[in-house]
């Protein structure tokens, strides 16, 4: 990753650009050429060849990536991550631990990070939740990107809140359901086959039409563009839509839910 990053700062630097300009051609914010070029994060498969392009390097850096160790291609920064997830045309979300970060209310949030194990101090919380808030802006663009959650029951029914900041989230997954582009749906406890066992992922569809997955672990996250992987990760999250309640049958166990209360 060092060395690939070395080559970008050599490569920008000989077509008289700067980190802002090479950032602006691309369409990618400046800092990710910093943390690209200083090798604390991985230059994707997609962006290299669009840097090729520019710079007139011939292939050499979509090379020197397809040639990259494979622990090198898969990132362990969430960063990278909301960098994509911020310019997307579309998201395909599947849960099952927690509700979708782009679905959380404030009180929400904050007790998915009080939660954490070790434990973070509540400057910090308070940070990362005001983070996780403003990531939420993209559900409300005039042109929002197209995206589908596919959610599984328990994690609506986990109580991380009090009763009346959980009937408030039930409210606002409510209402996000409703807005343009978004489509919710809840994989119900009941249903007896499951596409989703693995764990959460994300598919991601970059403005230049690439498609990039995201998965989080206990211990790490990972980026991941192979195509063998998104074809296998498209096909698990078309088999979860068709096995989850439909949108409209969503908000009618969201309706049942508030009404119980």
């Amino acid at each position: 990753m060092k060395l690939v990053g070395k080559l970008v700062a050599v490569f920008r630097a000989a077509a008289g650009l700067t980190q802002a300009q090479l950032a602006d051609a691309v369409r990618i914010q400046v800092e990710t050429v910093a943390s690209i070029e200083q090798g604390r994060r991985a230059l994707l498969p997609d962006l290299a060849r669009r840097m090729d392009e520019l710079l007139e390097t011939k292939g050499a850096l979509a090379t020197a990536v397809e040639n990259m160790p494979e622990v090198d291609l898969v990132p362990a920064w969430a960063e990278q991550y909301m960098d994509l997830e911020r310019t997307a045309l579309a998201l395909s979300w599947y849960d099952n631990q927690v509700l979708p970060g782009l679905l959380q209310t404030e009180a929400y949030a904050r007790a998915v990070f009080r939660n954490r194990v070790p434990v973070f101090s509540e400057d910090k919380i308070a940070v990362r939740t005001a983070s996780r808030l403003e990531r939420q802006e993209i559900l409300h663009r005039l042109e929002p990107p197209t995206i589908s959650f596919v959610v599984w029951e328990p994690v609506v029914m986990l109580r991380l809140v009090d009763d009346a900041a959980h009937a408030e989230q039930l409210r606002h997954l409510r209402a996000c359901a409703l807005l343009p582009g978004v489509s919710l749906q809840i994989l119900p406890l009941s249903h007896r086959t499951h596409a989703g066992l693995d764990g959460p992922f994300i598919l991601l569809e970059t403005p230049d039409y690439q498609q990039v997955a995201y998965s989080e672990t206990q211990r790490g996250s990972m980026l991941v563009s192979d195509p063998d992987e998104i074809s296998i990760l498209s096909q698990k999250y078309a088999m979860l839509r068709a096995q989850a309640l439909s949108p409209e049958a969503t908000l009618g166990l969201l309706d049942r839910l508030l009404g119980d209360r």
